[in-house]
């Protein structure tokens, strides 16, 4: 039995995809027939710029109308890489993204798209996040970026995409976007 290194076996299920990422080049597979909840880029980025840089890339696969579960441990980098993504979509520029933890909701507006930032660290129940009122900001040309989304079973199962965000150093994140 041959055992073939991890690229080579990505390489016959996916299509390689090069990522220009600030500096850096990466080659991520992606698998054209992707399962639910089958990973379909993982990146590792050096530093915020780069997590940024890597937010722009998922303009086409975060088109609406989309549900984004954002995962992370706190200070992950989910607002880095909303600054990316809103900016992608012309909706906000980088600085003026900021964390919604205290609002809840920062919404942004773009020509072909309203991205809504949602922040759910802190609610609890059913009933508070009812007050909400999340699905009056659903429509075809919206994306809902959720961050703690997992609190609640619904958006786990409505969940159009899921990305996860982990320390891989002091600057480093791991990046997995699986849908």
């Amino acid at each position: 039995m041959t055992l073939l290194s991890v690229e080579e076996r990505l390489s016959r299920l996916a299509l390689p995809r090069r990522i220009q990422v600030g500096p850096s080049t990466y080659t991520v597979y992606v698998n054209p027939q992707a399962e639910a909840k089958q990973i379909l880029h993982e990146i590792t980025t050096q530093s915020a710029e780069e997590t940024i840089a890597f937010g722009r890339t998922l303009k086409e696969l975060l088109s609406p109308p989309k549900i984004v579960l954002l995962r992370g441990d706190l200070g992950a980098g989910k607002t880095t890489l909303v600054k990316g993504i809103a900016a992608a979509f012309e909706a906000a520029a980088e600085e003026d993204v900021t964390s919604p933890t205290f609002t809840l909701i920062h919404e942004y507006h773009g020509p072909r798209a309203n991205l809504y930032h949602i922040d759910l660290y802190r609610i609890d129940t059913q009933r508070e996040l009812d007050t909400l009122a999340l699905d009056d900001l659903r429509s075809e040309n919206s994306t809902l970026l959720i961050e703690w989304g997992e609190k609640f079973s619904r958006f786990v199962r409505e969940r159009d995409v899921e990305i996860s965000l982990e320390r891989a150093g002091e600057n480093a994140r791991t990046i997995k976007v699986s849908s």
